[in-house]
């Protein structure tokens, strides 16, 4: 087992699929509802940057509701119907990547703990390609109060799992996201590459494991 794990936790979007697979999708929707996304996407940025927040999403209600001039109450309703419920729909026809559900099933079959972290509902998802049920924990980083890179939601996944950070690996494929807000938790790292990274084979430093395909991940962890 690699380097005392104890469990395996995962980043969803860009990480379990190719996020190009949903982006080909979303052209009119986006278009349709330009103006929400530009805006929401600049609340959202500023809500990676923001400490962790009993009020998380009346909060970023608030501040989308500055910039769409409307009440806080309509500004939620939005982002509900637009993004997280809104997106849905487009989840169902993408699939993960290549040997994803092989990989969790052969590190549940090692007896370690699986978990999952995202920036956005899980539930938005549906039942995440079937990975759902192969989960001990699957939480949504906004849980905590506060996006990552921020050690929070690193932590409550910890406490979730009820290991120690320095037991869980974490996967992702954001090194200012997923790498450095794990890495900064004390969790162990592993980070997929992509683009001329994952052409030309070059490592991220910052990372415990740097890995091309779930083959290779599963060959690291379990050797």
């Amino acid at each position: 087992m690699y380097d005392g794990i104890k469990a395996v936790a995962f980043d969803i979007d860009g990480t379990l699929y190719p996020s190009w697979h949903l982006y080909i999708r979303l052209p009119a929707y986006f278009l349709h509802h330009i103006k929400f996304f530009l805006k929401f996407g600049a609340v959202r940025r500023i809500m990676h940057k923001t400490a962790p927040l009993p009020d998380f999403f009346e909060y970023q209600a608030r501040l989308l509701a500055e910039r769409m001039h409307c009440t806080a109450d309509y500004a939620k309703e939005q982002i509900n119907d637009i993004c997280y419920e809104g997106l849905k729909p487009f989840f169902y026809k993408i699939k993960t990547y290549p040997d994803v559900y092989q990989t969790i099933c052969a590190f549940k079959a090692a007896g370690l703990k699986i978990g999952m972290l995202s920036d956005f509902p899980p539930e938005q998802k549906g039942r995440l390609w079937g990975l759902r049920s192969l989960c001990d924990v699957c939480i949504g980083s906004e849980e905590s109060g506060a996006l990552k890179p921020s050690i929070y939601p690193f932590g409550i996944l910890s406490k979730k799992l009820n290991l120690k950070p320095e037991e869980i690996l974490y996967v992702g494929n954001s090194i200012k996201y997923d790498v450095r807000g794990a890495r900064k938790y004390g969790m162990k790292t592993a980070y997929l590459l992509k683009g001329l990274r994952k052409c030309f084979g070059i490592a991220c430093r910052e990372a415990d494991i740097s890995f091309k395909n779930y083959r290779q991940l599963k060959n690291i962890v379990l050797k």
